[in-house]
């Protein structure tokens, strides 16, 4: 064993423990609590799993699971950033690259460059694995909120032509959950008014 790597390894480890302490604006379903990065992406890379056949394209579906797992590390450093938040997404990009470099820094040289190559992929988004972890990306949440009356894009006054505008890129990684989607959207009206918890209303991911 070359214990200097294997230190390495640990240490990245439990600095990934770190997701756990970020929370997202969506709730668990019953509204219970708000979800951290880490259920965020334990539940995408479920998805990518159970989900696979409706990719637009045959994918390396372990290759996309990864990418599921760390997309949301850098927030570690970086925070999480409101989907709706322009002011936050403008810096958005460079606060994640400088948590990129910390934070995959800490691994071996190889493991290091492995995992920021599927980050960067990822975040391009242009390749079949990522197109589709993109996609479940947005799906995940979407699937939440909408199983709580949409309580989270209410207490944001989100519209809903804001949240089909983000949910349309779907599409690029599966056209046939694109259309259940949008059906379902096309059903949600937000306009209705519903009691909020006040306590809840924070910022993150949607």
């Amino acid at each position: 064993m070359n214990r200097e790597r294997f230190e390495k390894q640990l240490s990245f480890i439990l600095e990934a423990d770190k997701e756990k302490n970020i929370l997202r604006q969506t709730h668990l379903t019953g509204y219970s609590r708000r979800e951290n990065d880490a259920e965020h992406a334990w539940h995408m890379a479920m998805m990518i799993y159970l989900l696979k056949e409706y990719s637009n394209k045959e994918i390396d579906v372990a290759k996309a699971m990864m990418m599921a797992l760390i997309h949301d590390i850098v927030e570690i450093d970086a925070g999480d950033t409101y989907a709706y938040d322009t002011d936050g997404l403008q810096t958005q990009k460079e606060r994640e690259q400088r948590a990129a470099e910390r934070i995959f820094g800490m691994l071996p040289e190889d493991q290091c460059s492995e995992l920021r190559a599927l980050f960067e992929e990822f975040e391009a988004c242009k390749s079949a694995e990522a197109r589709f972890a993109r996609a479940m990306d947005n799906f995940q949440p979407l699937l939440l909120n909408h199983s709580n009356g949409g309580m989270d894009w209410r207490a944001h006054k989100v519209t809903k032509a804001k949240v089909v505008d983000r949910q349309k890129t779907t599409a690029l990684g599966y056209e046939k959950i694109w259309k259940y989607t949008a059906c379902k959207l096309n059903n949600l009206d937000l306009t209705v008014k519903m009691s909020i918890p006040s306590q809840q209303i924070a910022f993150g991911h949607v």
